[in-house]
Parts: structure tokens; sequence; C-alpha cells
């Protein structure tokens, strides 16, 4: 049985195939500007993953915050340098984050278990 992060990704990636094949360009261009975006600049590639952490849980995209804890997860981002993160999304947010911030708290210990 797949487990959360094995879902999430499969369900993700089976989704952009099928939007991508439809060869929409505004869409096939927003991709490419999101790739882009989160490449190594004036910023590391990991503290662009968890400010897209920190602006995925204020706007409450869950699979938007799943994403940048993995990417962040792969970056080599602590448990500690999530924590604080998401605290930080959650101050800016207020208090309607908090449910997002225990799916988000739920998939990191995924993450985690990859590893273990």
């Amino acid at each position: 049985m797949p487990n959360k992060v094995e879902e999430f990704n499969a369900y993700r990636a089976k989704m952009n195939d099928k939007l991508l094949a439809e060869n929409n360009k505004l869409i096939k261009r927003i991709f490419n500007l999101d790739t882009n975006a989160y490449m190594a600049g004036a910023l590391d590639v990991k503290t662009k993953e968890l400010l897209g952490l920190v602006a995925s849980a204020v706007l409450r995209c869950d699979d938007c915050v799943k994403y940048h804890l993995e990417s962040s997860k792969k970056e080599g981002a602590t448990k500690e340098e999530v924590m604080e993160t998401l605290g930080i999304a959650t101050l800016v947010g207020g208090t309607i984050v908090v449910p997002h911030l225990r799916r988000a708290y739920e998939f990191w210990e995924a993450l985690e278990e990859i590893d273990a």
C-alpha cells in the first residue's frame, strides 16, 4: 500500500502530465515560470522552498505545502527549520492556518519515515 508521500507524488505527476498534454501555452508558461523561480539565484534553493512553504501555508494550499515540504527536505532542511518556517506562516496567516499546520506536520512525519 502506498504511503502519503507516494500517493501525493503519483497523483501530482499524473495530473501534471494530463494538464501539460493539453498543450495550453499559458499553463505551460506558468509551470515553466514556477520551475525557474525555485532555481538557485541570489537565494539558495532551500531558502526559496522554505519561503514557498510560508506562502503556501498562509494561502492554505495543502498540495503546495506538501510539495514545498518535500522539496525543502530534499534540499537539506531540518525539522527545526521547517517548524520555525511553519511557525512564521502561522504567525502571518493567523489561527486559520492551524488545520494546515497539522496536515503539514503529518506529511513531514511521512517524509521522515522514508528516511528511517
